[in-house]
């Protein structure tokens, strides 16, 4: 048995007997060795308050396995205890969210296709309307549109195309009805042959009146699009694993997913408005005047509401929870600066530990801070980040719908208000009576998960995870 010196503290130096454990040395008699050699006071002299932590002499120079060193400089074999037994992560509980009425698919491609319809009916409007008020000897007052400019071929086409959704939908909703396999191939059959003869007959009628150049307007989208057989809409929420390698597979499924719903979201909204609001104007003759300015609102119009219908319907409630639960799981870490604490102690980051709050630790050279409860994620990995950014709190992408369609319906309010023009008047109109609908929709499932995650978790009897 021979003594070791462990720590300077305020100019007296701390010895260790080796053959002891760290805390029996802390209980067991202190040698105070002071510098010119004589003995300091004794145990009753010193008191025990000021005594150092066992957080700084562990944390602070021996985290994740650092040894302490003697005089000479060799390490001393002296594990420090991992930081889960030093600091306990708190537990992660979720809210309970009540099921909110969705529409079915069928439905919601029907109510989709209806308003895509209504909003082709509106540009067509913007571009053929006339002065139908004037005197009856005037050659454009007996209608309100022209209709002997209107291509009905390329009015044919764009409706089929728009109606591509819904008729998957139907072909989708009888292979699940448990209809017989006849039935099943039948309805197909005549679903698919209707829409090709369709396409075929406009597409030949187009060719014969039309350049070239027009009829590549016709399938550019198709340049760009990739399908998406998978739409994943009825992901369920399950229990999240404890594991840290789990979550973090866990949390690269959902984002592979989410990232998939996205570019559905976008394609088809995009899709949408460009053959509801662009490709009539690519087809309009040079002699035909028409509002660019306002035709070009629509455009955007009409993305913009495909957007956060689309949105509304492949981001559901429930999915959006169980993207919450994944980043309140997977964590957040902040990178500071160097020479910032550097009088706390701090740890090498290791991937199989869960990470409580506040605890700092040390990855590539960089020193991170841990944000969430629990923290999992990779410290210089950016998706984490991105990822507990959009999802650590369950209600901002409602919110950003809320606030994206309620600015919508304020524009079109206002421009109602300011219009001079019947078919200004009757397309705002038209448009707003779509809008109300997912307005409304979008703010009673606000006011509803609100208080739903505003609820104390203790009322739930819920166990943490």
């Amino acid at each position: 048995m021979f003594l070791l010196p462990l720590q300077t503290w305020e100019g007296v130096r701390i010895v260790w007997v080796t053959g002891h454990s760290l805390l029996e040395a802390l209980e067991a008699d202190w040698f105070l060795v002071m510098p010119g050699g004589r003995r300091g006071p004794s145990r009753q002299q010193l008191s025990r308050s000021a005594l150092p932590s066992l957080q700084t002499l562990v944390g602070g120079s021996c985290g994740n396995g650092t040894g302490l060193r003697n005089r000479n400089g060799s390490a001393i074999s002296l594990s420090a205890p991992p930081i889960t037994a030093l600091i306990t992560p708190e537990p992660v509980r979720h809210c309970r969210i009540p099921e909110l009425p969705l529409d079915g698919s069928l439905l919601f491609e029907f109510l989709f296709f209806i308003y895509l319809l209504v909003a082709l009916f509106i540009q067509y409007i913007n571009i053929y309307k006339t002065v139908w008020w004037y005197p009856y000897n005037h050659p454009a007052s007996c209608t309100s549109l022209n209709f002997h400019l209107i291509d009905y071929h390329l009015a044919a086409f764009i409706t089929v195309m728009l109606a591509r959704r819904l008729v998957w939908a139907l072909i989708s909703e009888a292979s699940q009805v448990g209809a017989t396999s006849v039935i099943h191939y039948m309805v197909r059959l005549v679903l698919l042959t209707l829409c090709g003869w369709v396409l075929c007959w406009t597409l030949v009628n187009l060719f014969r009146s039309h350049s070239v150049l027009n009829l590549l307007f016709l399938g550019y989208p198709f340049g760009v699009y990739v399908p998406l057989c998978c739409f994943h809409q009825d992901s369920r929420a399950q229990p999240l694993p404890a594991d840290c390698d789990l979550i973090r597979n866990e949390v690269e499924c959902l984002k592979a997913d989410f990232n998939r719903r996205i570019k559905e979201v976008l394609f088809n909204s995009l899709f949408s408005a460009y053959y509801v609001a662009f490709l009539p104007l690519c087809f309009v003759k040079s002699t035909q005047y028409y509002d660019m300015r306002w035709s070009c609102e629509h455009l955007i119009m009409v993305w913009i509401n495909a957007f956060v219908m689309l949105t509304t319907q492949l981001l559901p409630p429930k999915y959006c929870d169980l993207l919450h639960r994944s980043a309140a799981h997977l964590g957040k870490w902040q990178k500071l600066e160097h020479g910032s604490y550097s009088n706390a102690p701090q740890h090498i980051w290791s991937e199989n530990t869960i990470w409580p709050q506040g605890v700092l630790v040390r990855r590539s050279r960089c020193l991170y801070k841990a944000v969430g409860p629990y923290n999992v994620a990779v410290p210089s990995d950016v998706s984490h980040a991105r990822f507990y950014f959009l999802f650590h709190r369950p209600l901002r992408l409602l919110n950003l719908l809320i606030l994206i369609e309620g600015s919508v319906v304020c524009y079109q309010l206002y421009s109602l208000l300011r219009s001079e023009k019947w078919n200004h008047t009757l397309s705002m109109a038209l448009i707003l009576f779509c809008n109300y609908y997912v307005l409304f929709k979008l703010l009673r499932d606000r006011i509803v998960l609100g208080r739903a995650y505003s609820y104390p978790l203790n009322n739930y009897g819920l166990k943490a995870h």
